[in-house]
C-alpha cells in the first residue's frame, strides 16, 4: 500500500514515507488509554494524545503490516487502532512492557480501557493484523507475515463509520520513531476470524 491520500491525522506528528514504508514520530507522554483506576493516574495523563494516522471506513476489513521500533521508553508502542468514538476503540500494539519485554499487547476500550500483555517477541520487529467482521474483531501476530496466531477475539459496539489506522505512542517517555511497512488495508470479509483468513 503506497497511497495514503485518504488518511488524516488525529494529534498530527512527524511522518516520513519511502515507497510503502511509513515512519511516524510519537509525541512525548502520549497515549490512548482510559485507566480503569480513574482520572489522575499516571497512565491516564495522556489518554487521548497519541499520534493517530487514520482513514475513515465502514464494514469489514483486514489491516496488516510489519512494524518495528527501538523500544526506548516503557509502554512505547507502534499500534493499529480501530476507533468508533472518544471512549470506544481497540488497539493492537507492539510494546515495551513495564517488565522489560517486547510484547504484543491488546487494549480494548469501552468507556474505560483494559490492558493485556500477550506473547513476547525476540527482536524489534513483528507482523500485526487487525480484522473486523460485523461487530466482532480479532487481533493476530506473525513472525513471518504468513502464519498468523490469534491474540484476542472480542466484540465492540462500533457501527456505521469508524476510524482505522496507525498509532505511535510514548506514554511515559519522550518521542520516538515507529516504522510500518508492507501495509495492507483490504475491505474484505474473512471466513475464519480466529485464524484471520
Amino acid at each position: 500500500m503506497e497511497d495514503f491520500q485518504s488518511f488524516k491525522w488525529l494529534n498530527q506528528s512527524g511522518l516520513s514515507q519511502s515507497g510503502g514504508i511509513l515512519t511516524i514520530k510519537s509525541h512525548p507522554k502520549s497515549d490512548f488509554f482510559i485507566d480503569p483506576a480513574g482520572a489522575g493516574t499516571v497512565h491516564n495523563a495522556g489518554y487521548h494524545s497519541a499520534a493517530y494516522f487514520y482513514t475513515e471506513a465502514e464494514g469489514d476489513f483486514v489491516l496488516k503490516a510489519k512494524v518495528s521500533h527501538s523500544f526506548i521508553g516503557v509502554y512505547d508502542a507502534c499500534a493499529f487502532m480501530v476507533m468508533g468514538g472518544d471512549t470506544t476503540w481497540a488497539k493492537l500494539c507492539f510494546e515495551l512492557t513495564d517488565i522489560g519485554t517486547h510484547s504484543v499487547v491488546s487494549v480494548v476500550t469501552n468507556g474505560v480501557s483494559d490492558d493485556a500483555n500477550g506473547v513476547d517477541i525476540n527482536g524489534n520487529t513483528v507482523y500485526l493484523q487487525l480484522v473486523k467482521k460485523g461487530g466482532v474483531f480479532a487481533m493476530h501476530y506473525s513472525l513471518d507475515g504468513t502464519d498468523y496466531k490469534m491474540v484476542r477475539y472480542f466484540s465492540l459496539p462500533i457501527t456505521g463509520a469508524f476510524k482505522i489506522g496507525l498509532v505511535a505512542q510514548s506514554p511515559l517517555g519522550d518521542s520516538a520513531e515507529f516504522t510500518f511497512e508492507e501495509i495492507s488495508l483490504k475491505y474484505i470479509t474473512v471466513e475464519n476470524m480466529r485464524k484471520g483468513v
